[in-house]
């Protein structure tokens, strides 16, 4: 049973002579409105409010003109090109998802190289056969698979479509034995998983929202049905459904023998109920109802049903529990929570495969079902196990691994031997030993020991001088691993750094790491951010002059602070799809599930005033700002474009220095799920060229 995550990487010359002194740039005028709003007592103004109607003519006016200033100053950049041509070549590589097996059947992602999105590819006695081609969908390669699912037969394929990026999801099926689709079609699906039940299978929707407010009305009653093929959605089986309470997800998720069915609803993006009923059976049978812990459902093996869960364990810890008494008093620890962070696992031949956390890096054991440590497999250091696919039966199974300087690499699994052999290895066209990753460790401002990773080309010199870019996230439970990101091969080979600073707020270190980055603890996120800053200056890995600092949504928000409380640290900031309105986030969308990390500007006088404290659109004054690219797409209804549109407004208004500040809104594009590699290249082309300029690379 997998969660669905809606919480919400020849020798250059370097040239350090100085530029000619920036033109300050002229911004289109932005109007103000009189909106305000009351908090215990405090009234706050919203001049750029009018903003957050962002289909609205005046909107799509201003938008249209911040985009015209922001191409022409882009594309003015004489490096762009050349790293437009370069990203290019060095996408261009064939890149393979983890195979997973149903039926009988292998299935596989791939992509020849720069094709906009994958193809689901089936393993035949002939050769591979292409089951689902999502760029033969739209012109521009904006629509894209959002969940697929094999019946347990092997016959149907379901699967979600997204367009341009959005969350929204239609599901339609496909017969794998001709490759034709079916009559059934499912509309307004939304963070949902697909899990298969007989001829039918189990997803979760929203009502249909009220017509041109599809991207930013507020998502409320989440709804899980059961769709029997054949039949019209409006007939399918209502599974669950709170009228009392709209701000909840829901799922439901069967075992891969379809014994056991798990409902599960969560408040927010930490802890969630569960419930379980034998498929056969109507009634479900409560196991926790609090929504203060977390589930995850390995399967069912032998009469006995395993889970993962952080129950009195913030480390995770796997039990078994027995359906025929399921309480959880009754269940049976099989690997106790330990030192070191369980992340993931998988029952494999009557065996466990963990996967755990140490030090930011994956290490994966197997174990006996009573818990015997049996051995490790063996990869390369410093990297990441990504999914990790097995059968209860089979003894062969598969992962997908890489670090910072390689590529996703598939590794098939031997189970019974404890054996990892190379299945599928990708080919760059870079020479990826040129470079080398080193974890360090720094002290953060309350003295707490953060990790931080640095990947380089080899022979680097600590003079101060050498271009740094520095990523973040620091949010709801998500850790920040050594992941490939092919975008960065060209600022390396130019002899750039690349950081990311494992901050608080993730799962690092297991659950308490998490909680010292939420609600009133948040500014930890920011004081660790800004102490690695410090720590690459100090140490002399680059200086304030050649540092860029950027994260996405969450880290987004992790940059906007930065912008308002450390701009003294940097000379670039790029926020992309950033949360910077703390006040009004939970208004939009699915943006009331963020408050168990935010809290709410409603809940207390004293939230309301810790996050006005830090909230990055509230504390924009007239200062001397560094160079800053907000970057937001137009389709996207996670984080709504009005966050980046008025933190633009309020950064234009108030910036007293000529550096720049543009927003780049990309069109037909949502919060980053399912682009388009050709919209990744520009958009990475755009990047790194701002940050060449104004780090001064040549």
């Amino acid at each position: 049973m997998k969660k669905i995550y809606w919480s919400l990487i020849p020798m250059a010359i370097m040239s350090c002579q100085s530029s000619p002194e920036e033109v300050a740039l002229t911004y289109p005028q932005t109007p103000t409105c009189d909106s305000s709003y009351q908090y215990f007592g405090m009234e706050v103004k919203d001049p750029y409010g009018w903003l957050e109607d962002d289909y609205a003519d005046s909107t799509l006016a201003w938008v249209k003109k911040q985009n015209e200033i922001s191409r022409k100053y882009l594309d003015e950049i004489p490096e762009r090109e050349e790293l437009h041509k370069r990203l290019s070549e060095v996408w261009n590589y064939e890149k393979f998802g983890t195979p997973f097996k149903k039926a009988g059947q292998t299935f596989f992602f791939k992509n020849n190289g720069v094709q906009n999105q994958s193809v689901l590819y089936r393993s035949t006695a002939q050769g591979d056969q292409v089951i689902l081609d999502p760029n033969s969908w739209s012109k521009d390669g904006t629509a894209s698979i959002s969940g697929l699912a094999v019946s347990s037969n092997g016959k149907y394929l379901a699967y979600g479509r997204s367009d341009s990026g959005s969350d929204w999801t239609k599901i339609f099926v496909m017969d794998l034995s001709t490759l034709q689709l079916l009559p059934d079609v499912l509309e307004w699906v939304k963070f949902s998983g697909i899990s298969w039940e007989g001829d039918g299978f189990y997803y979760s929707r929203y009502d249909a929202p009220q017509k041109g407010e599809e991207y930013s009305q507020k998502n409320e009653f989440h709804q899980v049905y059961y769709h029997k093929l054949g039949q019209n959605q409006a007939a399918d089986k209502l599974v669950y459904r709170d009228p009392s309470d709209g701000q909840k997800t829901a799922g439901a998720y069967t075992t891969s023998d379809e014994a056991f069915v798990f409902l599960t609803t969560a408040k927010g993006t930490s802890g969630s109920s569960l419930a379980f009923r034998k498929t056969s059976e109507n009634a479900f049978t409560n196991i926790d109802t609090s929504s203060v812990w977390e589930y995850n459902v390995l399967g069912s093996f032998q009469g006995k049903i395993y889970i993962m869960t952080n129950y009195e364990a913030p480390n995770w810890k796997l039990v078994e529990m027995d359906p025929l008494n399921p309480k959880r008093e009754q269940w049976k620890t099989i690997l106790p929570a330990g030192k070191h962070f369980l992340q993931s696992a998988a029952l494999a031949n009557g065996k466990i495969l963990a996967n755990y956390l140490e030090d930011v890096s994956n290490h994966l054991y197997s174990f006996s079902l009573d818990g015997k440590k049996l051995g490790e497999f063996t990869f390369p250091p410093f990297g990441t196990i990504g999914g990790l696919e097995a059968d209860e039966k089979s003894n062969e199974a598969f992962v997908s691994y890489s670090n910072f300087t390689s590529p996703g690499t598939v590794y098939k699994l031997m189970v019974n031997e404890i054996k990892a052999e190379v299945y599928r290895k990708p080919q760059l066209k870079a020479d990826l030993d040129r470079f080398v990753t080193e974890q360090v460790f720094y002290k953060s401002k309350d003295g707490t020991r953060i990790p931080m990773f640095l990947t380089y080309k080899k022979g680097l010199k600590k003079n101060g001088q050498n271009p740094t870019f520095l990523y973040g996230y620091g949010g709801f439970n998500i850790c920040i691993q050594p992941n490939f990101a092919v975008d960065f091969i060209p600022f390396l080979e130019d002899g750039g750094i690349y950081a990311v600073a494992n901050i608080r707020g993730g799962n690092e270190y297991g659950e308490s790491w998490h909680e010292q980055g939420i609600k009133l603890n948040k500014q930890n996120v920011f004081d660790d951010f800004a102490s690695a800053a410090e720590y690459l200056i100090k140490e002399q890995y680059t200086s304030s002059q050649k540092l860029a600092v950027h994260g996405r949504s969450n880290g987004g928000l992790l940059i906007g602070a930065m912008i308002t409380q450390r701009p003294d640290l940097f000379a670039v900031a790029l926020p992309k799809v950033g949360v910077l309105d703390m006040l009004r986030y939970h208004k939009f969308t699915i943006g009331w599930a963020w408050a168990s990390d935010y809290g709410r500007s409603d809940d207390s006088p004293e939230m309301f005033k810790y996050l006005l404290k830090y909230s990055p659109l509230h504390n924009v004054v007239p200062r001397e700002y560094p160079a800053i690219m907000v970057i937001t797409g137009d389709h996207d209804d996670r984080v709504v474009p009005a966050h980046s549109f008025k933190f633009t407004a309020a950064l234009q208004k108030n910036q007293t220095g000529k550096k720049p500040v543009i927003l780049r809104v990309d069109t037909n594009a949502g919060h980053g799920a399912g682009k388009p590699i050709s919209k990744q290249i520009d958009e990475f082309a755009d990047q790194w060229a701002f940050i060449y300029k104004h780090l001064k690379i040549k």
